[in-house]
């Protein structure tokens, strides 16, 4: 098991020669307020000074250090190969294959990077800082160095400078594969720690924090730290583990760190003899190494399913890219014949990516057809807008200056006219709706169905150009076809029409029913002869003329006076002397009740109305959808490719058409160098299984 470091460590590399952080590894990360003893644990760990040091805020980038340990074999071979003399040695991943043996040199690299993101206001960074340390002396570990806990900021830090710290700490604590370090030093109180207090946040049962508590030289006289090494204070599942700091007055006095270790473990034996096997730098080193290797033992079933998925996707997206163009000609043709039948294929509903969140393409025109338009036109009254006194006004004006005896028929086809007019605008209404969805194919294609276009913006934008070009085109000859479909039924009203015939027909038996039950509930005083004799015109009209309309519109009732009519103008006084009488007044409607000659009229003039405008409703709905459908869908079904291949494929468009987009050629390496490393560390992972290690 002590192999797995190792092999992650490779698979940091791996990932580091990309760039990229979206797997995430198994490490430690280091916690703690501002000179809680950080940067000197880590140091312990690597028993070189390799850290900054000073006062304030020193770490202000994240450090990923790993540790490699080598046997004497490795590092002479390797110093053999490298050139290197000395037994231990650092690796930038910023410097490429710089070698460093000079570990001062190694700091002062640490703070010149540092200010070369983070600049020298003691401004932080969370761009991470790469360091692996090869030495025989170290065990295998991956430690993540991170910001001390602030909570004012000094000299020229900016005043948010705690949240910033703190988001950059929980950025790398959340991850679940992270071992959390928290260091607390030994003479403050540990209830308040701000260290586990981060940790809790992110790891409330504590099974994967370890805490350590730093300085235990400094504790106050007559005290100590036996029941904080216990876990009295604060239980952690992982452990608790106590080290002796270097003094600021040992690091001015050049005090090595295995000077440092035999100190700490001198004091540990005379403060907490029956401690100090638990305690101490290298009893830390060796827990947080068997700690890593048991996680990562865990998290690698997880951390294979997660190499395996991104693979497949970086795959797919590779593949979305494209191939750089080699036969122009032919891509072109191949692009242009895709997005036809892409096009196509979405509005016969057998496109290969089927929209699940809303409807689209032809099952949204299908909705818009029995849905949209069927509804509106069913919610268009056949008698809207007409009023008793416009029928009536109607029927006068259309019998002139003689009094009728029948309702003229100009009034009927006058009023229908007027009804059916109404049709025409929901019908436009269905072309414009229909035509803004074959609009809204064109962008579905385009970021589902053919990707490919995404590579090439001068031909995607040609072909939507093209596209809403010819749609363009279609819409006034669609809309001339639908306004046509409205005049011809208003050039004709077919009253010979079967449908309306039938109506009449029933009309005439309920007046026959009506006046049979009026002439029933007669007083026996009147004579039946007398009202049958008054209302034989009716009845004669209506019994010879089934299916002829005008058959029920005689008036027979001549008891009816003639100054009951609607529009009846007030009775003028006689003129008087020096007045003159104005025979151009124009008689004022009075609102009064409708006599029952009136009454029959209009309802009869009502019902044929209603007859008829719902013949020619039940026309407009099944023959508007017709017209879109030919003169608008399937007519640009039809003509979509010959029209892309005509305005488009074309030698002097080729070079300008498939010109990819700047950074696409960026994207497919940066794509191609991800797949890569994926599949490389797919192949680690493979090995470990090879070896019996995991």
């Amino acid at each position: 098991m002590e192999a797995l470091i190792p092999v992650i460590n490779k698979l940091q590399d791996v990932f580091n020669t990309v760039g990229a952080d979206i797997i995430q590894l198994p490490q430690i990360a280091v916690v703690g307020t501002q000179s809680s003893g950080k940067s000197s644990v880590l140091e312990s760990l690597v028993g070189r000074d390799l850290l900054p040091r000073g006062t304030g805020i020193v770490t202000r980038r994240p450090l990923i250090l790993q540790l490699v340990h080598i046997d004497p074999e490795d590092r002479r071979k390797t110093s053999e190969e490298n050139g290197i003399d000395g037994e231990e040695w650092g690796k930038f991943l910023h410097t490429k294959s710089k070698i460093y043996t000079d570990f001062e040199e190694i700091r002062q690299e640490i703070e010149a990077e540092t200010e070369r993101v983070s600049g020298n206001n003691k401004g932080i960074s969370d761009e991470p800082i790469h360091l692996k340390i090869f030495s025989p002396h170290v065990v295998n570990l991956t430690l993540v160095d991170l910001p001390g806990i602030t909570k004012v900021p000094v000299g020229d830090q900016p005043k948010d400078i705690e949240i910033q710290i703190r988001e950059l700490i929980l950025k790398y604590i959340s991850n679940p594969n992270s071992i959390i370090l928290a260091v607390t030093a030994a003479n403050t109180d540990m209830a308040t720690s701000e260290a586990l207090k981060v940790a809790r946040e992110v790891d409330p049962d504590g099974r994967r924090t370890l805490a350590v508590v730093t300085k235990l030289d400094l504790m106050d006289a007559g005290t100590d730290a036996m029941d904080v090494l216990m876990g009295r204070v604060i239980p952690v599942k992982l452990g608790l583990i106590g080290v002796v700091n270097r003094s600021q007055l040992d690091i001015n006095n050049k005090k090595t760190v295995a000077d440092a270790i035999r100190d700490e473990y001198a004091f540990l034996q005379k403060k907490y003899p029956s401690l100090a096997n638990r305690n101490g730098t290298k009893y830390l080193a060796r827990t947080l190494n068997r700690l890593l290797m048991h996680h990562i033992r865990d998290c690698l079933p997880e951390l294979k399913t997660r190499i395996n998925v991104l693979a497949a996707q970086y795959q797919s997206l590779l593949s979305s890219y494209g191939e750089p163009v080699e036969d122009k000609s032919a891509t072109l043709l191949q692009l242009i014949t895709k997005f036809a039948a892409e096009y196509c294929h979405t509005i016969e509903g057998t496109a290969k990516y089927i929209e699940t969140a809303e409807l689209c393409g032809g099952a949204r025109i299908c909705y818009i057809f029995h849905e949209t338009f069927g509804r509106t036109l069913e919610s268009v009254d056949p008698l809207g807008g007409l009023t008793t006194i416009d029928v009536l006004t109607a029927i006068r004006n259309a019998t002139g200056p003689r009094p009728a005896l029948f309702v003229p028929e100009v009034s009927f086809e006058l009023l229908v006219k007027r009804q059916v007019k109404r049709l025409e605008e929901p019908s436009l209404r269905c072309v414009e709706l229909v035509h803004e969805e074959m609009q809204r194919i064109i962008q579905h294609c385009s970021n589902y169905s053919t990707q490919e276009l995404l590579r090439f913006p001068k031909l995607h934008d040609a072909i939507v150009e093209v596209v809403t070009s010819l749609l363009r085109k279609r819409l006034p000859v669609t809309n001339e076809m639908v306004h046509n479909l409205v005049a011809i039924e208003l050039a004709y009203i077919n009253t010979k029409h079967p449908d309306f015939a039938d109506a009449c027909g029933l009309m005439n038996n309920n007046i026959e029913e009506q006046r049979r039950n009026r002439m029933r509930d007669l007083p026996s005083a009147v004579p039946r002869d007398k009202v049958y004799s008054q209302g034989a015109s009716v009845s004669e009209q209506v019994d010879s003329g089934t299916g002829n309309w005008r058959g029920m519109l005689k008036r027979g009732e001549d008891g009816v006076p003639a100054d009951r009519a609607v529009l009846q103008p007030p009775i003028p006084a006689s003129p008087q002397k020096g007045h003159a009488v104005n025979l151009l007044d124009v008689p004022v409607p009075v609102s009064r009740k409708l006599s029952a000659r009136e009454q029959r009229d209009c309802e009869v003039i009502e019902r044929l109305i209603k007859s008829y405008f719902l013949i020619v409703r039940k026309n407009i709905q099944d023959s508007v959808p017709k017209a879109v459908m030919h003169f608008l869908v399937n007519h640009v079904k039809d003509c979509l490719q010959s029209e892309l291949v005509g305005q488009l494929y074309k030698t002097g468009l080729l070079d300008d058409l498939l010109t990819e987009s700047e950074d696409m050629a960026q994207r497919r390496n940066e794509a191609a160098d991800m797949l890569k490393a994926l599949q490389k560390a797919s192949q680690v992972i493979a090995e470990i299984r090879e070896t019996h290690l995991w």
